[in-house]
Order: structure tokens, then C-alpha cells, then sequence
């Protein structure tokens, strides 16, 4: 099984190094970067993945042309939500009807870009793992969680063998995986749960264990927790999980851990608001919905963001 890891950022880089942990036999993974140094560094130092007090180092091969890469099974899609497009752009000569590619996005807004795959197929995962990128290749497994991987639509087979053993080299590499029929709601619980904290922890400067800690906070993030609710109960999409509790659990779970919207804004970069917030202000006026609080939110990191100092 070939991988391709296509975004080596937080994700890219702890679900590169589960993978590179996982592997066995004739399996292998493949970096594409669009950007050559960065490329050019991986390949040199390797991922780094440090979890608690220790550090693993894993070789890995990393280009930056997409002509150069061996025919691939799998690509794993870990670029940001507003990135998508131009990635599968840059990876079309690889997208052959073999190929299935693994959405792993923050947010709702690439579930409609599958039709940009050529004949390539499209799955979708999601994940409550905690990962914060230290430096380029060097990634902190910041909190353990569970992850989710599945198809919108019925598969086929061939497909459905490249997630499964997918799934089990993740498995094998530490991570709590689960192959389910419904991700779809999986990915909208997911999405709860960036509703009550990205946002906040960005526009706050806090980490997500100390989100539950700060006066009336709690109550912003229960009523966009809310309106994300509403929105997915007019669009009959199942909530699987009482999503104000497993936000909660998140914080708990991943008290030291920054944000992917944090980290973003202290490096004065594009943020995914889009796609989670922003994403439900857009369905909530289709919808004839209000979302006040997830519209506040998304006006105040938009703020940030135009306040960034290039």
C-alpha cells in the first residue's frame, strides 16, 4: 500500500507518523509539498513525533513535483479546508480510478468538492486527536481522541478494501480508529465540537482546557453549540453524541493543547472559520435559521484576521 500525505501540517504530520508507525511489509508513505524546501527538509530530518517527554523520528521521502511520485493507493488529504481545490489541482496526475483519496478536513465545507476527483474516489475522515505543530517535520501528539473514516456514498469494493486496511494501519500505529456507515454525522459531531472551541480559544488566546474556566464563556460556546444543533436538526443529519458534553470532554481531554484556529492566528494565518462557523451562518440563512453567536464569532476572527500586520 502506497500513501501519499499531501499537507504536512499539524495532522499531516501525526497522521504521517501513525502511518509510518503502522506500516508493514511492502507499505510506504510519500510526502507531497508543494513547497520544495520545505520538502527537501523532510526528506533530510524526517518527521519528528514527540508524544509526552519523548521524541520518534521517522525517515520519510518527501517531493514537490506529483510527476515524481510512484502510482499511489491512497492520499491523504491533510491541507486546510480552503486549500482543497488547488491541492487536488496539484495532485490530478496521480488521481487515477485506482486512487482513493482521504478528506481529512476541519468543518463541513469540503463535502461537496468529491466531484473535483476525476475517477479518483472520495472517503472522509474525522478526528478529535490533538496534534500541534512545533516546527516543519515536527509535530506534538497533543491529545488522544477517536477517529472516524467512511464514504458519503456506497462504495466500491475496491475502494472499501483501501479504507479498511487504511484503518488498520492507523490502528496499528496507536490511533483509536473506527470504519462507520454514517459519517456524515460523524463529521457534523466533529463539527460541533469545532463550533464551541476554535473560535473562542483563537479570539481568547487560551488553550482548550482553560476555555471552561473563564467567566461566561461557557455560555457563548453552548449557544453556538446550539445553532449548529438546529441547523443539523432541519437538515435531519443525527447527532450521535450530546455535543455540549463531548465539547467539554474535548477540553478535558486536550487542556494543554492550542487550537489548529489558535495556531493559525498567532502565525497571522488564513483561518478555517469558513468552513465551521462561517459554514453554518451560510446554512442558517438558507435554512431561515439565526445564528447570532456563530455569526459574532466568525465577524471577530475575520477581524483578527484583516488586523494581521504582513
Amino acid at each position: 500500500m502506497h500513501f501519499l500525505l499531501v499537507g504536512p501540517g499539524a495532522l499531516g504530520c501525526l497522521l504521517g507518523a501513525i502511518v509510518l508507525k503502522g506500516m508493514t511489509g511492502s507499505d510506504r508513505l510519500t510526502v507531497l509539498d508543494h513547497n520544495a524546501d520545505r520538502a527537501g527538509r523532510l526528506s533530510r530530518d524526517g518527521i519528528g513525533y514527540h508524544l509526552e517527554d519523548q521524541l520518534v523520528r521517522f525517515p520519510v521521502t518527501a517531493i514537490a513535483d506529483p510527476q515524481l511520485a510512484d502510482p499511489v493507493d491512497i492520499v491523504l488529504l491533510c491541507v486546510k479546508s480552503y486549500d482543497v481545490l488547488s491541492s487536488l489541482e496539484f495532485c490530478r496526475p496521480l488521481l487515477s480510478e485506482r486512487v482513493l483519496v482521504l478528506f481529512m478536513q476541519n468543518g463541513i465545507s469540503h463535502l461537496q468538492l468529491q466531484v473535483h476527483l476525476g475517477e479518483a474516489k472520495a472517503a472522509f475522515g474525522t478526528t478529535t486527536e490533538g496534534a500541534t505543530l512545533l516546527g516543519t517535520g515536527e509535530v506534538r501528539h497533543a491529545g488522544s481522541g477517536a477517529t472516524y473514516l467512511g464514504f458519503l456514498n456506497t462504495p466500491e469494493p475496491q475502494a472499501a478494501v483501501g479504507l479498511q486496511m487504511t484503518r488498520d494501519i492507523l490502528s496499528a500505529g496507536g490511533l483509536q480508529v473506527h470504519l462507520t456507515d454514517n459519517i456524515l454525522a460523524r463529521l457534523w459531531a466533529k463539527l460541533f465540537i469545532n463550533v464551541g472551541i476554535n473560535a473562542l480559544t483563537a479570539i481568547l488566546g487560551c488553550t482548550n482546557g482553560e476555555l471552561l474556566s473563564l467567566p461566561g464563556i461557557d455560555r457563548r460556546m453552548d449557544a453556538a453549540i446550539d445553532e449548529a444543533m438546529h441547523i443539523a436538526g432541519k437538515k435531519n443529519i443525527p447527532i450521535l453524541d450530546e455535543p455540549h458534553h463531548a465539547t467539554r470532554q474535548v477540553c478535558l481531554k486536550t487542556a494543554k493543547n492550542i487550537s489548529s484556529m489558535l495556531q493559525d492566528v498567532t502565525k497571522k494565518r488564513r483561518t478555517e472559520i469558513d468552513a465551521i462557523n462561517g459554514a453554518l451562518v451560510v446554512l442558517g440563512k438558507k435554512l431561515g435559521i439565526d445564528t447570532p453567536e456563530n455569526s459574532l464569532l466568525s465577524r471577530q476572527i475575520k477581524a483578527m484576521e484583516a488586523g494581521y500586520v504582513r
